[in-house]
């Protein structure tokens, strides 16, 4: 009730946010098909309502400044609809629950689509489990390689890339990874890349659509 109240006093201040608002774009697939820029969270809860978060990491940085030393939390979420869409986000503030709210936000204006499939040569079910490819992603030290995987198999990947890959909606794959994983926001972030990147090759059923 708060959430859809706050979407009705929403004034936006962009142009993508007021066709959004006005219901001239209904439909997140329209914003990226037209390279629009996302840049009010305020568009994504109104195109896809009904996305779930997780906090994959929190952790205590200090700063000091004129007045002293200054503790806050960052906290580092994923969100996702577990239909092919997912997004990526940190925050920082005094309070956990204000870290966390900043990285809700941060994680809705990163919001990616995801190409799925079945690339697996040992299943060709035909049905979006899995990555369609093998794909790739990087961050900082951290490098995860994403490959096709029969249904059953499950996320065969560390835990942190479980939590992007089912909030993303895929239930099956492979993964190679090397670097620092145990820095949980570049392992995310990193197999986030690798999700980015199944759009970035054009592929046979692109030409018919």
């Amino acid at each position: 009730m708060a959430e859809s109240a706050s979407l009705e006093m929403w004034v936006p201040r962009t142009r993508v946010g007021r066709l959004v608002k006005e219901g001239k774009i209904t439909s997140i697939d329209e914003i990226y098909r037209r390279n629009l820029p996302i840049l009010e969270p305020e568009i994504i809860d109104v195109l896809l309502p009904n996305l779930e978060h997780e906090v994959i990491d929190v952790s205590i940085v200090q700063k000091m400044t004129d007045a002293g030393r200054i503790t806050r939390y960052r906290a580092v979420v994923v969100i996702g609809n577990r239909d092919g869409y997912v997004g990526i986000g940190k925050g920082k503030a005094r309070q956990f629950r204000f870290a966390v709210d900043k990285a809700v936000t941060n994680a809705k204006l990163n919001i990616t689509p995801v190409r799925r499939g079945c690339g697996s040569w040992e299943c060709t079910c035909g049905e979006p489990h899995s990555v369609p490819y093998t794909v790739r992603g990087k961050s900082g030290s951290v490098e995860v390689i994403l490959k096709p995987a029969p249904k059953g198999t499950g996320l065969v990947v560390g835990d942190v890339a479980k939590v992007v890959l089912r909030l993303a909606g895929i239930t099956d794959v492979w993964s190679y990874t090397r670097g620092e994983t145990r820095t949980a926001y570049n392992f995310a972030r990193a197999t986030y890349e690798a999700l980015r990147n199944t759009y970035r090759f054009v592929t046979p059923l692109d030409w018919i659509r």
